[in-house]
């Protein structure tokens, strides 16, 4: 058997080693242990030990210069993203116009987002703006569960969006028909169940891991493949469930998105004059608007070779989605525009009758 350069065996058997030698001993037989433990195959490693840690270190960020001011522009994020997505559930919950099919999957994109954005948001900047890098195993998981959820819900809710805008463009007549109250409620509820139970069996499967190489994830957040590369053991099965829902919640509704507003335009070319086709894609506008912003950061991630410039990327594409689209809603679409402004000339009246009331 090779030994390590740095081995020396004691003189001594360890069960008469003196009280001088004890540290000694334990050291040694530590070393031994582990050479051994290295010698024979990976196989016979598996079946020592099962390593489940007590905690992982995030490191994303660390090195990185000025990153402070980023911090301070998570925030700023976060905060727009709060307050956006709250105004837009709220206006949609109290204005009875905007109780259309549509705005079912509009509250539920702003539900995600929030929801989203709190379960991830808030951790990140306690970690780095704090120095608590150390987060809990169990933690990682809860953590990793409903960022994960809400972040894969959005571009299912872009997939609902999008049929509602290919039935109301190209089948305008059997719109009410095909697109109603019960139909839109039914295909967002399968999309968080199947989110759901996806999430749930991908973030199970991670606890059949044996984190015996390191804790260090060198990344923002619980980064999922990142986690399965620390492990030692076999992690084939977390590899083809991870690269399956990948596909199934992001390239699967891309390729959706993108046939639906292929075939909106060349039916729109057979059949609509220019002024006709105008019209119709601007009632697009603010999905297809969505749809940039989240799809192309997720490809421009690809792109990025540099560890520190994919970490800060991937940070964008869970942040700046969820503040965007509320803005995005807000400013383009027509109804809840008017709803505002309904909701502001309510506020002074009451402001007005307030005043008077006091007055007299």
């Amino acid at each position: 058997m090779l030994v390590p350069h740095n081995y020396r065996p004691l003189r001594l058997q360890l069960a008469c080693c003196s009280s001088v030698y004890i540290d000694r001993c334990a050291v040694d037989r530590r070393i031994l242990i582990s050479f051994t433990m290295n010698f024979f195959n990976s196989d016979l490693e598996k079946n020592i030990s099962f390593v489940l840690p007590r905690y992982f270190i995030i490191s994303g960020f660390i090195g990185i210069p000025n990153i402070k001011y980023y911090y301070v522009f998570l925030f700023l994020l976060y905060i727009v993203s709060v307050l956006g997505n709250t105004i837009v559930m709220v206006i949609i919950c109290l204005d009875r116009n905007l109780r259309i099919p549509k705005y079912i999957a509009v509250f539920s994109l702003a539900f995600a987002d929030l929801f989203g954005s709190s379960a991830l948001v808030p951790k990140v900047l306690d970690i780095f703006m704090f120095d608590h890098p150390y987060v809990s195993y169990d933690d990682c998981l809860t953590f990793m569960f409903f960022s994960f959820t809400c972040l894969s819900m959005q571009p299912l809710n872009l997939v609902a969006l999008s049929y509602d805008r290919l039935i109301a463009i190209i089948f305008p007549l059997h719109y009410h028909v095909k697109v109603t109250h019960r139909f839109m409620f039914t295909l967002i509820a399968s999309f968080w169940l199947l989110i759901i139970t996806a999430i749930l069996i991908e973030v199970g499967l991670l606890t059949r891991l044996s984190f015996c190489k390191s804790v260090v994830i060198k990344s923002y957040f619980w980064d999922y493949g990142l986690m399965q590369e620390l492990a030692c053991n076999d992690n084939s099965l977390n590899l083809v469930i991870s690269y399956f829902l990948s596909s199934l919640f992001l390239w699967l509704p891309l390729v959706f998105i993108l046939s639906c507003y292929s075939y909106i335009g060349y039916v729109l070319s057979k059949v609509a004059t220019v002024q006709e086709r105008v019209k119709a894609f601007k009632t697009c506008t603010a999905h297809l608007s969505l749809v940039a912003i989240y799809f192309l950061p997720v490809m421009s991630t690809f792109a990025y070779t540099h560890p520190n410039a994919r970490i800060i990327n991937l940070s964008l594409v869970s942040t700046l989605p969820p503040m965007l689209n509320p803005v995005i809603y807000v400013l383009q679409t027509q109804e809840i525009k008017v709803s505002v402004k309904k909701l502001f000339k309510i506020k002074k009246k009451l402001k007005i009758t307030v005043k008077t009331v006091i007055i007299k």
